[in-house]
């Protein structure tokens, strides 16, 4: 199983495409109501382009939000039209009220997803919850699918220095990689991510590392978070 057919699927797994666009918005410490629409679209198609040359397939939203995106930016090239009471029309709205009502009802589900459940003391669970061995007084957050690709953005930008030619005719498949990741889980009972892309590595196996930590996270064998202060990026067993 090479990275050439291995493919990962994003529907239902992963965050959807007002996350990205929430992502990019934060990331560039801008207002919903006055985006840089033109420099959010290219960065938005920039990050589908990378999750397609990593065989990641994408869901009918992701594309349909770059289509809006990329007509917003086009009607923002236009003269601006006001509408029936004689105000210029903003075409960001489109995009601005939608995503408002996302971050409303975000916010709202991660709060109750913080409380208890009801009857959660009363009936014998069937599972147990994990503790993960982080200091009571460290601050972290659970990590998604676009913070994970900056961060392997960045070891791909440290790797391009090194060339080094691969004369190997056996190349490491996702599923061994699934096993080399198990086995130091097995071990240390969590890893640094960047821990887990060996100095001098090619880029053909830190793409496959990086797909393998995806498919964990897909079949839910993992938890990644990151530490607030220090930005160290943690995978843990579920």
């Amino acid at each position: 199983m090479t990275t050439e057919n291995y493919q990962i699927k994003l529907d239902h797994v992963f965050e959807g495409p007002m996350d990205l666009l929430v992502h990019l918005i934060r990331k560039n410490e801008v207002d919903i109501y006055d985006i840089p629409i033109a420099l959010i679209t290219d960065q938005y198609l920039e990050y589908l382009e990378w999750m397609k040359s990593l065989n990641i397939d994408l869901a009918g939203d992701f594309l349909l939000m770059a289509a809006t995106l990329t007509q917003v930016k086009s009607r923002m090239l236009l003269p601006a039209h006001e509408n029936v009471e004689g105000e210029e029309e903003d075409p960001r709205l489109e995009i601005a009220k939608p995503l408002e009502e996302y971050l409303k009802m975000k916010s709202v589900a991660e709060r109750l997803a913080q409380r208890d459940l009801l009857g959660e003391t009363t009936f014998t669970r069937k599972t147990v919850k994990k503790e993960f061995d982080i200091p009571e007084d460290e601050e972290i957050i659970q990590v998604g699918l676009f913070e994970l690709i900056n961060a392997f953005q960045k070891i791909l930008e440290n790797a391009r220095g090194i060339h080094r030619i691969d004369l190997s005719t056996e190349r490491i498949s996702v599923r061994d990689k699934i096993t080399h990741i198990v086995d130091i889980l097995d071990q240390k009972g969590s890893v640094v991510f960047n821990e887990l892309f060996a100095a001098g590595a090619v880029k053909s196996e830190i793409i496959v590392t990086f797909l393998a930590i995806l498919e964990m996270v897909k079949l839910n064998i993992i938890k990644i978070i990151q530490h607030v202060h220090s930005g160290a990026i943690r995978l843990f067993y579920l």
